[in-house]
């Protein structure tokens, strides 16, 4: 009896969802037929509206025809009404002058005969009649105003629906993804003129091959692209992938989408860690900001023989305002004169690129990596872990490659922004002018650990910008930079700071 009570439990169940499976494909064709009868609807006006323009324009090219025949016949009758007029009065003239003529033949004396004679004469060589040209001006003809309509006629008669465009076709070979920049080229399948412009969609993703529905960021849209490439510069690539779509539209409609092609765009992205910067600094995923303030009103009793003595606050004590507590396993955060912030993503492979603006009142900072095992009292540049540039602007104004505590002047302008190239399997840290991208110095070693970028902060602040390729330019630069002597091997070398 329960086998059975549970048997048509599942039954009824079954049912149940089935019902609702119709109930929501009724649903859904209703919802398909509401949409088929407002779209015909819509396109039912549009199509009035097309043809009322066309017989506007019919009209207003009608309009301007019947004007050029009634100017053409307002100045041929202009014309011949001129000539009518000049021929009636040179003919009144010259009947008058023959009747005076017929009247003089009775005149009998010979004087008076001779003076109407001469009279005559004189009048007939000045008549009008005989200067007159009796050739009409102008013609009756009006044919060159006639008109052949019959190829727009057949014209006409082959007017029909504008054809959906048919999907483009993107071409992965023909892509390129460059310098923070993605440019997407793609190809009809077949030539079709009728095509106004295209629209691109692009959206970031972690996940390689076909978009998936669930979890997915919105499509951003480029639309009106009237050539069939597009480039998109200035990107973060803060995701692995980007997928991309297009598709032709022409006057009236847009085509389908193209198959997506997803490309690769992968670069690090990392935030600053908040958990084990220095009290005296101010963290905000890529900011940092010296902050004397720091620490302050936190009870700082100086314990034990490494702070006896030193008057640097205990590295015990804990951040203020709302700087979250050390989360546990984390590293010890930095103390005493460390002004240091490290990344929150380690470096074990690859080659990778970040750059670093200082505000233009920072007195002292560096710029570099660091290994994990970095002590909490070490700062950048002073241990065989940590390879760093430091600008100082206060009292003096220097600009040094830093390793070992090893120090080498350089000779060049501290710039506007500093880029950070970090090869790690070929052992290379090289800094550059993010602008120019002339190189400003060059470690060569060997990394024996994970690195994390590093920074240190005094007086000032700094931002970064993460999630960066590494630059066309920088990667033509690394053969030539193979042979440049500034190398970590050089510091050891040079008098200890």
């Amino acid at each position: 009896m329960d086998a059975q009570k549970e048997a048509l439990q599942r039954i009824i169940s079954t049912l149940a969802n089935k019902n609702d499976e119709i109930q929501n494909f009724i649903d859904t064709l209703n919802h398909t037929l509401k949409g088929v009868q407002e779209n015909s609807s819509n396109i039912l006006s549009e199509l009035d509206e097309e043809f009322d323009s066309l017989y506007s324009i019919l009209d207003e090219v009608k309009e301007s025809m019947i004007n050029s025949i009634k100017q053409e016949q307002a100045r041929k009758s202009q014309e011949l009404q001129s000539q009518i007029s000049q021929c009636n009065n040179a003919l009144e003239n010259s009947e008058e002058l023959l009747e005076f003529a017929t009247r003089s033949l009775d005149i009998k004396e010979p004087e008076e005969f001779s003076k109407a004679a001469r009279q005559i004469k004189d009048r007939v060589t000045m008549a009008s009649a005989f200067r007159l040209s009796l050739k009409p001006k102008v013609s009756d003809n009006m044919t060159h105003l006639m008109v052949d309509f019959s190829q727009e006629r057949q014209m006409l008669q082959t007017l029909k629906f504008l054809p959906v465009p048919k999907a483009p076709e993107i071409d992965p070979v023909e892509c390129l993804v460059a310098d923070n920049s993605v440019t997407v080229a793609w190809r009809m399948p077949e030539e079709d003129n009728k095509i106004d412009h295209f629209i691109l969609e692009h959206r970031k993703t972690n996940f390689d091959g076909l978009p998936r529905v669930k979890d997915e960021r919105c499509w951003e849209i480029i639309d009106n692209i009237k050539g069939t490439e597009y480039t998109l510069s200035g990107l973060k690539f803060d995701s692995k992938y980007m997928n991309f779509r297009v598709r032709a539209c022409n006057k009236a409609v847009a085509g389908e989408y193209s198959d997506p092609v997803t490309l690769e765009t992968k670069a690090l992205n990392f935030n600053l860690d908040n958990f084990s910067s220095h009290l005296n600094l101010k963290v905000e995923d890529t900011c940092v900001e010296w902050d004397p303030t720091g620490g302050k009103g936190q009870e700082s009793k100086i314990k034990g023989k490494e702070n006896k003595g030193s008057g640097t606050p205990s590295p015990k004590r804990t951040s203020v305002g709302s700087r979250p507590p050390a989360v546990r396993g984390s590293r010890d955060r930095f103390t005493g004169e460390s002004y240091t912030v490290l990344g929150d993503t380690a470096i074990e492979s690859g080659q990778h690129y970040w750059e670093v603006k200082a505000q233009k009142d920072c007195k002292s900072y560096s710029v570099g990596v660091a290994y994990k095992t970095l002590g909490k009292f070490d700062q950048l540049g002073k241990t065989n872990t940590s390879w760093c540039i430091h600008v100082n602007n206060w009292l003096q104004n220097t600009f040094a490659a830093k390793h070992n505590n090893k120090v080498k002047a350089l000779d060049v302008t501290v710039p506007e922004k500093i880029g950070v190239f970090c090869d790690f399997d070929g052992g290379q840290l090289s800094f550059y002018d993010a602008n120019s991208k002339q190189l400003l110095y060059s470690f060569k070693t060997k990394f024996t650990q994970p690195l994390l970028p590093g920074f240190m902060v005094w007086c000032g602040g700094l931002s970064l910008s993460t999630g960066m390729q590494v630059p066309s330019a920088v990667r033509t630069l690394q053969k030539s930079e193979n042979g440049m002597t500034g190398s970590a091997s050089s510091l050891n070398n040079l008098v200890t700071q």
